[in-house]
């Protein structure tokens, strides 16, 4: 099995090289990541600049571009043939709920999913640098073999947010749904020696809701979230509604 490993944390953050060590029991794993730290890029795409990829190891590629322009360069160019798997993270810091919107990790994933490629994004939920990446690198391993036995659905990838505790004190997985959480934006504004107004876009505090069934539900209770997203953000709940909506009287 050929396993191409990514993530939005940088290539030298220990969550990949975690990974990437627990993926190699069971497959042949190329690591193509960014040079440098590219949290809460999203989904986006470097289409204004050339790309440079160097590997600064064997197998292990660093590129200056975003998490999605790794999983390009690795599909596409780097790796010489299709992986079988896309597996992004171990990400510093938890992907649940409304969250995953901003996620690099999520979104490398994401886009081997738009390639047809099974996906994985795997995170640690922790508040600092995260003491279990061995951990939720293990049970990442056993999924993909799992998810490369059985296959994944159609246009569905796997995010996956794994406590921040040892394998042994691990209460299990379950499948979850997409959390949500109550956000609290906040702008820091501060001013420059020249008296010039500078602005850090922060965050207040992370009020998910306790909502059974879903990510961040599990997880505080000590149990790996496994939560299937797909490609296809139709609300379909909302088409009858809105087919009733009259447009005849708008211009056009």
């Amino acid at each position: 099995m050929k396993i191409l490993v990514t993530n939005d944390d940088g290539v030298r953050a220990p969550g990949i090289r975690s990974l990437a060590e627990a993926l190699r029991n069971i497959g042949d794993v190329v690591v193509v990541a960014p040079d440098r730290e590219r949290s809460a890029v999203g989904h986006a795409l470097t289409l204004h600049h050339p790309l440079r990829a160097s590997e600064i190891r064997p197998a292990f590629f660093a590129v200056d571009g975003t998490p999605t322009d790794c999983v390009n360069l690795g599909i596409h160019t780097l790796l010489g043939s299709r992986p079988d798997i896309v597996v992004s993270g171990v990400n510093c810091g938890g992907n649940m709920g409304d969250d995953i919107t901003y996620s690099g990790t999520v979104s490398a994933a994401m886009e081997a999913t738009l390639m047809g490629i099974p996906a994985l994004a795997v995170s640690l939920v922790t508040s600092g640098r995260g003491d279990n990446y061995a951990a939720a690198s293990t049970f990442a391993a056993r999924l993909v073999r799992i998810a490369s036995e059985r296959g994944l659905p159609p246009d569905t990838l796997l995010n996956v947010n794994v406590p921040d505790l040892p394998l042994e004190k691990l209460g299990g997985a379950v499948v979850t749904i997409q959390g949500k959480r109550d956000y609290e934006g906040k702008i820091v504004t501060k001013t420059d020696p020249r008296g010039r107004n500078y602005y850090w876009i922060g965050n207040g505090a992370l009020q998910f809701r306790d909502l059974e069934g879903t990510d961040y539900y599990a997880v505080k209770r000590g149990l790996v979230s496994i939560t299937p997203l797909h490609l296809d953000l139709t609300n379909y709940a909302s088409l009858t509604m809105l087919k009733t909506w009259d447009f005849s009287e708008m211009t056009l």
